[in-house]
């Protein structure tokens, strides 16, 4: 149950990721909708590609032991994964639209 919260957490720590880059940045953004789906696949796919280094949910709960640290990397991925993953599409859209 706890691997599963954490899982949803960093998620939506993904999700809050890809919606500040888009307010942050107009250029990159898909309105609230594109940049959730957005943070969603980039969180997901970070998470699952950098999670084997040993910060997946669980690592952080291996054998009942909460590590907090572990915790604070994945959150990081999360929103990191988030920000890339609406960059990375929104340069994709101009690259098709361009021919």
């Amino acid at each position: 149950m706890t691997e599963t919260l954490i899982s949803l957490l960093s998620i939506l720590i993904g999700i809050i990721g890809a919606i500040a880059t888009g307010v942050l940045f107009k250029k990159y953004s898909f309105g609230i909708v594109g940049n959730t789906i957005a943070g969603v696949f980039g969180s997901i796919f970070l998470i699952k590609f950098f999670g084997r280094l040993g910060f997946n949910p669980q690592s952080i709960m291996h054998n009942g032991i909460f590590h907090g640290w572990l915790l604070g990397i994945n959150f990081m991925v999360s929103l990191l994964g988030g920000m890339l993953g609406l960059i990375v599409i929104s340069m994709i859209k101009r690259k098709l639209s361009k021919k």
